[in-house]
C-alpha cells in the first residue's frame, strides 16, 4: 500500500515539474553595449580663432569617443530601461562627461494603453522636429511623462515635461542652462496607417514654454514663461520600390524675448530603389526666414532687432540628417542673431557593390529664403560622399568627405573667413554587441 502511494505521489510530482518546466518565462533581461569612435578633419567653415601669436589655422582635427551601456527589463505590463553614457574628446581635460542617457519605466495594459515616465528618447516621423539627433555625441533625451495608445493602426502619444535647475525649498521659477532646452513642453502626436494601403499620416502639436525675463528681475524683466506653438503634419507613401514623404509645420506664439513668432516650413522627398543594389533620392526643403534685408559688412558687430520672428526653428529634430553633412544650418548659428531661412534642393544616389558595403553621394543647392538687399540668395553648393561597411556582426565602419563651395553671401552670414571652399573628412567606428538576453 505504501509502495503504491509512493508511486502515485512520484507520478504527480513528475507531472507538476514537467508542467512547471513548460511554463512560459515571463521576465526578460537584456544588456547592450554601444561604443562609438569618431574622428574629424575640418578645413574652413567657421570663423577662425587666433592663436597665441595672432595667426590663424583653418584646420581642426580631433577624435571623439562615446560609450553606452544599456540594461532593459520586460515582463507583462511592465518595462524599464537604464542607459548610462560617457562621451568626450580624446585627451580632453576633465575626461569628458558622464550622464544617464535614458532611465524610464513603462506600464502597459492589454488594451494598448501605456504610460512611460523618466528620461527617454523621443523620435517621431522622419525626426525633422523631434528626434534622437544621434550624430551628436550627447544625443537628445527628455525628462517627460508620456501617455499613449497604440493599436489597430492608430498611435496617439501625449507628452508632458516640466524642468527646474534644482530642488529648491522656495522659488525655483527661473530655469536656464539646464539639461533640457525648455521649461515646459506639451506635445500631442497622432499617427494612422491606412489598412491595406501603404500610406501613413501623422499630426503633431507642440506647446513649448521657454523661460523669459531675468532671475530676480522686476516688472517687464520678471521671470515668466513665454509660449510658442508648433502644429503640422507628415505623410509617407511606400508602394513597392518608391518611398514618398512630405511635411508642413507652422510656428506661432512668442519666443523667450516676448517677440511674436510666425514661421513655417515645408518639405517633399522621393526615394526610389532602382534595383537591389542601386537607389536614388531627390527632395526640397523650404524653411522661412526673418524679414531683415540688410547684412552687416564684415568687421561690424551688432544684433538684429525683429518686430516679428519669421525664421522657422525645427526645435528638437535630428538636423544632421537634412541640410548637408557639414552642419552649417540649424546646428551652427548665423551671425548677428539673424536667420535668413533656408532652401535646400538636393539629389543623391546609393550603390551596394557587395554585401555589407554601401556607397552614397548627395548634392545640395543651398540658398536663403529671405531676399537680402546687399547680397545674393545663394549660399553654396555642398557635395557629400559616404561609404559604410559592416566588418563583422555588430561592427560597422563609415567614412565620409564633404565639400562646400560657398559664396560671398555664405561668408557674410556665417563670418566664414577668406577661403570659400570648405572641406570636411570624418570616420565613425561603431561596435554594438547585444551582450545578454536572459529569460527567467
Amino acid at each position: 500500500m505504501k509502495k503504491g502511494l509512493f508511486s502515485v505521489m512520484a507520478l504527480l510530482l513528475t507531472g507538476f515539474l514537467a508542467a512547471y518546466g513548460q511554463e512560459e518565462k515571463k521576465n526578460q533581461l537584456d544588456i547592450d553595449l554601444n561604443m562609438l569612435g569618431h574622428g574629424e578633419l575640418r578645413i574652413g567653415g567657421l570663423s577662425p580663432v587666433p592663436d597665441e601669436d595672432g595667426g590663424f589655422d583653418e584646420k581642426a582635427q580631433f577624435l571623439l569617443g562615446r560609450t553606452r551601456l544599456t540594461i532593459g527589463y520586460k515582463r507583462p505590463h511592465l518595462e524599464a530601461k537604464v542607459s548610462a553614457q560617457h562621451q568626450g574628446v580624446w585627451g580632453q581635460s576633465g575626461k569628458g562627461s558622464f550622464n544617464l542617457y535614458e532611465a524610464w519605466a513603462q506600464l502597459n495594459t492589454k488594451f494598448g494603453l501605456f504610460a512611460r515616465v523618466g528620461r527617454q528618447v523621443l523620435s517621431y516621423d522622419d525626426e525633422r522636429i523631434i528626434g534622437s539627433n544621434d550624430w551628436a555625441m550627447a544625443s537628445l533625451s527628455h525628462d517627460v511623462l508620456k501617455l499613449g495608445y497604440e493599436g489597430h493602426g492608430h498611435k496617439a502619444h501625449f507628452i508632458f515635461g516640466f524642468n527646474q535647475n534644482a530642488e529648491n525649498v522656495s522659488g525655483g521659477t527661473y530655469y536656464v542652462n539646464g539639461a533640457q532646452p525648455y521649461k515646459i513642453m506639451h506635445t500631442l502626436w497622432y499617427h494612422y496607417d491606412l489598412p491595406k494601403f501603404p500610406l501613413g499620416l501623422s499630426v503633431l502639436f507642440m506647446n513649448i514654454g521657454m523661460q523669459g525675463g531675468e532671475k530676480g528681475g522686476k516688472g517687464d524683466y520678471a521671470p515668466r514663461n513665454r509660449y510658442q506653438q508648433l502644429i503640422g503634419g507628415y505623410i509617407s507613401y511606400n508602394p513597392n520600390r518608391l518611398t514618398a514623404e512630405a511635411s508642413y509645420y507652422h510656428q506661432l506664439g512668442r519666443n523667450e524675448n516676448n517677440i511674436k513668432m510666425d514661421a513655417w516650413m515645408a518639405s517633399i522627398k522621393a526615394q526610389y530603389q532602382i534595383s537591389r543594389r542601386v537607389g536614388a533620392v531627390v527632395g526640397y526643403d523650404y524653411l522661412s526666414g526673418d524679414d531683415y534685408p540688410y547684412v552687416r559688412p564684415k568687421g561690424l558687430i551688432g544684433m538684429a532687432h525683429h518686430e516679428k520672428i519669421k525664421y522657422f526653428n525645427p526645435v528638437y529634430g535630428s538636423h544632421h540628417k537634412f541640410y548637408g553633412m557639414m552642419d552649417f544650418f540649424y546646428v551652427q548659428a548665423f551671425s548677428d542673431s539673424f536667420s535668413p531661412g533656408l532652401q535646400n534642393l538636393y539629389a543623391g544616389a546609393s550603390y551596394s557593390p557587395l554585401k555589407g558595403l554601401n556607397l552614397r553621394a548627395a548634392y545640395h543647392y543651398l540658398a536663403t529664403t529671405t531676399n537680402l538687399r546687399n547680397a545674393g540668395r545663394t549660399l553654396g553648393h555642398d557635395i557629400d560622399i559616404e561609404a559604410s561597411y559592416r566588418i563583422i556582426k555588430d561592427v560597422n565602419l563609415a567614412l565620409g568627405f564633404s565639400f562646400m563651395a560657398g559664396t560671398e553671401t555664405m561668408e557674410k552670414l556665417k563670418r566664414a573667413d577668406t577661403d570659400s571652399n570648405m572641406k570636411w573628412a570624418w570616420f565613425s567606428l561603431v561596435v554594438s554587441p547585444h551582450i545578454l538576453s536572459f529569460k527567467f
